[in-house]
């Protein structure tokens, strides 16, 4: 089993900058892809951001946060990071960090081949 935990989420003016963090544990060794989702009210769970950890520097973006979002690792710390910045108001939503062991490569941003996910945290950004 795989847990994950997030944190780093608050409320920003529009314009500003969060990161969150994505702390793994358990057995992750065949974990291959760990992703950042996000879902507003009334609105489906959607695909951010998403990193191949089985090795190299593998990732893929939503075109909605591409040039805003940067995903990445740090290996020792089994930890994921989300660095969001020029947050807009359309980015306002719970964001999930979730795993998987596999799948197809052209649908990583779908949240339905997920094994693992953890408990969210609120981003909120004001206009």
């Amino acid at each position: 089993q795989v847990q994950l935990v997030e944190s780093g989420g608050g409320s920003v003016q529009a314009g500003g900058s969060l990161r969150l963090s994505c702390a793994a544990s358990g057995y992750t060794y065949s974990t291959n892809f760990m992703g950042w989702f996000r879902q507003a009210p009334g609105k489906e769970r959607e695909g951010v951001a998403v990193i191949y950890i089985g090795g190299g520097t593998t990732t893929y973006y939503a075109d909605s946060v591409k040039g805003r979002f940067t995903i990445s690792q740090d290996n020792a710390k089994n930890t994921v990071y989300l660095q969001m910045n020029r947050l807009k108001p359309d980015d306002t939503a719970m964001y999930y960090c979730a795993a998987r062991n596999g799948g197809l490569i052209s649908r990583l941003l779908e949240p339905s081949g997920y094994n693992y996910w953890g408990q969210g945290t609120q981003v909120t950004v004001s206009s």
